[in-house]
């Protein structure tokens, strides 16, 4: 008789267990676990059972930041945060400089030598007889169209300097956005196990007292501990998971000392649709990997056709005028001075076949870039598949299921044919799904960011 009293009255404590987590559509909802406040004197079973029941309430949806989180200010968006990694983040700032100085390298490679112009006083010790005063200019002539080659080929590292910098633009939003949900479910997390926590220390008090009025076994009691300590575990790591994410956040978008904050966004909207190879497709024709390794193959084509007119010599003229010439009765004359080099014994023959190695380099490494490519999307694509599979199970099955044995353990515990073991375990279960949900979900809101981003991350490791 008292079993049954019992059953009925922690059937009551536990009706709130149900709601911790369930997804309608794509919209998430906060979780909501058991147990109302305990009455501070246990009597009998009945008494129990009776204040329990009138006293089981709702427990409100706990802060979506733990108590080692300061109260969020107002929600950052992921736009928000997009646009702060692109205004603050140093590596773009440093890609972009990297351009500059390309540019002012395509500037200085196509000027032409500058003239040099000097004094010139010869037989200065004849007295005055055969001295010789003058003033003379220098100019060095380029020939072979060599300046012209040398901007081709540096326009092309300009190129190539520029999509740095956009591949730069996707590794700083990459990274953004996997941090930002990375953050955010963190935050779903520290959620489910702060109400976690929370009712399996009601369940500890519970069980202890059902223990000493002899209505539970030892083993009942253990029990509860265990998913007590199991609970406080879980809420530490979540919080521990939140405070990485959030570090991470705060360096990728280049502010360091941004004070936690609640982020708006839904984690839980619907999956984004990527097939395989149209995936890989999209990547190989707009990577801007693959458009910095063509821009680097035609600039190695360009010093290619530097390289072959390297042995046409520059030719060298100086003008000289003497204002005096005392070999001549002090009139003036003049003389002009033509050389350039003969390419005997150097053709640039070396400056040649190293040119040719660059272009092949520069080939393969495209080839390289592309295989590279196919080989870092094809674990991203399987975690994308997995996790997307997982969060359609959930969402469709596995969540409604897990609610459903609650709900039927419930009701066997009320009806005394189920032990409190048993339903503790079953809540547990429920838990258990919830918490491998969010990690579901976590994980395909990587994979989706990273194939978005052409597979470039890590914005603060780049060189």
């Amino acid at each position: 008789m008292k079993l049954n009293q019992l059953g009925r009255q922690l059937v009551g404590l536990l009706a709130k267990a149900a709601p911790l987590l369930l997804v309608a559509g794509s919209s998430f909802v906060a979780p909501q676990l058991l147990l109302a406040q305990q009455p501070t004197q246990f009597q009998t079973a009945a008494h129990f059972r009776q204040s329990a029941l009138v006293q089981a309430e709702a427990i409100p949806s706990p802060p979506g930041i733990s108590q080692d989180v300061p109260q969020p200010q107002p929600s950052l968006s992921l736009a928000n945060l997009e646009e702060l990694a692109l205004c603050s983040n140093p590596s773009l700032a440093r890609a972009q400089a990297q351009v500059q100085m390309a540019r002012g390298n395509w500037i200085q490679v196509g000027l032409p030598p500058n003239p040099s112009v000097g004094y010139s006083g010869q037989q200065l010790g004849s007295g005055g007889l055969a001295e010789q005063h003058g003033i003379y200019v220098t100019q060095e002539i380029v020939r072979g169209g060599k300046l012209n080659l040398n901007r081709q080929a540096a326009a092309h590292e300009v190129a190539q300097a520029e999509q740095n910098v956009i591949a730069q633009q996707f590794r700083v939003l990459t990274d953004v956005r996997m941090a930002f949900y990375q953050v955010l479910i963190a935050q779903r997390q520290i959620d489910v196990a702060h109400v976690i926590a929370g009712n399996y220390t009601k369940a500890v008090e519970t069980t202890d007292r059902l223990f000493q009025a002899q209505e539970i076994s030892k083993l009942e009691v253990l029990q509860a501990k265990f998913e007590y300590e199991t609970a406080q575990v879980t809420l530490r790591n979540a919080q521990h998971r939140h405070a990485a994410a959030w570090q991470s956040l705060t360096a990728v978008v280049g502010q360091p000392h941004l004070a936690p904050q609640a982020l708006a966004g839904d984690a839980a909207m619907a999956p984004k649709p990527f097939d395989y190879q149209q995936t890989l497709q999209h990547i190989l024709s707009a990577s801007p990997e693959i458009a910095a390794a063509v821009s680097n193959i035609e600039r190695a084509r360009w010093a290619y056709q530097r390289a072959l007119v390297e042995k046409k010599g520059n030719v060298n003229v100086q003008g000289l005028y003497n204002w005096q010439d005392n070999g001549i009765g002090g009139q003036p004359d003049g003389s002009l001075v033509v050389d350039m080099p003969i390419p005997i014994w150097n053709k640039n023959q070396g400056g040649i076949v190293r040119a040719q190695g660059e272009v092949a380099v520069a080939e393969r490494a495209l080839q390289q870039v592309e295989l590279d490519l196919q080989q870092r999307l094809a674990p991203v694509y399987e975690r994308y598949q997995n996790a997307r599979n997982q969060v359609e199970r959930y969402e469709k099955t596995i969540l409604t299921l897990a609610k459903e044995s609650s709900d039927l353990s419930r009701k066997a515990f009320q009806a005394g044919e189920l032990n409190y073991l048993s339903l503790l375990l079953a809540e547990r279960s429920f838990a258990t799904a919830n918490l491998a949900y969010l990690d579901a979900l976590r994980d395909l809101r990587l994979a989706e960011a990273e194939m978005d981003g052409f597979l470039l991350q890590n914005s603060l490791s780049a060189r």
